[in-house]
């Protein structure tokens, strides 16, 4: 065990390419499907957050709903519409970095809504009572609300981050996890692990628990900077 560790840490120092290739590929994965999450699900929350009607609070149980999807169900999901029989076989994003993109999208869209429409909920009385006296209108009012918990649309960006890249079943599903191509860190301490190479496995786990820790000293300091 110790031995693996140490040969972990050398490997960590020498900048493998195998293990610089799977940290690249995650980074790209999930930097681009959080981000494009955050782009679908912020003013999607903000919209569920300030409307009132009976559809509206229907939309908000469906979101919650999907809010709690196994990444496998998404993963399953999107294998059979990208597959040679599935409806949107001719984009060709099986087994691509663009095609568990999509997957992460699917999965992780509703976590930023929800969050966004949690945050946005406290906030929409005040705010929307402000915008009627100085004459705002409803685009505005949601660019007010979004102005005023710009801290939190900041946290609810690192929750996607995270989330997308911990994520395993989606991805090996629609990715493959094909070396030097749609490899990431889960589905590569997951392989290597099952292979006996317990060595490439911990020094991913390393960097994985020190990406984790950023993304949470990081949600820390906006936290207390939104309590000040």
């Amino acid at each position: 065990m110790l031995t693996a560790f140490e040969e972990a840490i050398a490997l960590l120092v020498s900048g493998d390419e195998m293990l610089t290739n799977i940290v690249l590929v995650t980074l790209r994965m999930s930097i681009a499907s959080s981000l494009i999450a955050l782009a679908i699900g912020m003013p999607l929350g903000t919209a569920l957050a300030m409307g009132r009607s009976k559809i509206v609070s229907a939309l908000v149980i469906v979101n919650r709903t999907l809010m709690g999807v196994p990444p496998v169900v998404c993963g399953l999901l999107c294998y059979l519409m990208f597959c040679g029989v599935g409806p949107l076989r001719w984009l060709q994003l099986l087994y691509t970095v663009e095609g568990m993109v999509v997957a992460q999208v699917l999965l992780i869209t509703p976590i930023v809504a929800g969050n966004m429409e949690s945050y946005v909920r406290g906030l929409v009385d005040d705010v929307r009572e402000t915008a009627r006296g100085i004459g705002l209108s409803r685009v505005r009012t949601a660019l007010l609300l979004l102005g005023e918990c710009r801290y939190q649309v900041f946290t609810v960006y690192l929750i996607a981050f995270g989330r997308a890249i911990a994520e395993v079943g989606a991805v090996s599903m629609v990715g493959g996890a094909i070396a030097y191509k749609t490899n990431v860190m889960t589905t590569a301490i997951m392989m290597y692990t099952n292979r006996g190479d317990f060595t490439l496995g911990i020094a991913l786990g390393i960097i994985l628990l020190l990406m984790f820790l950023t993304l949470n000293v990081a949600v820390s300091i906006v936290q207390r900077n939104v309590a000040r």
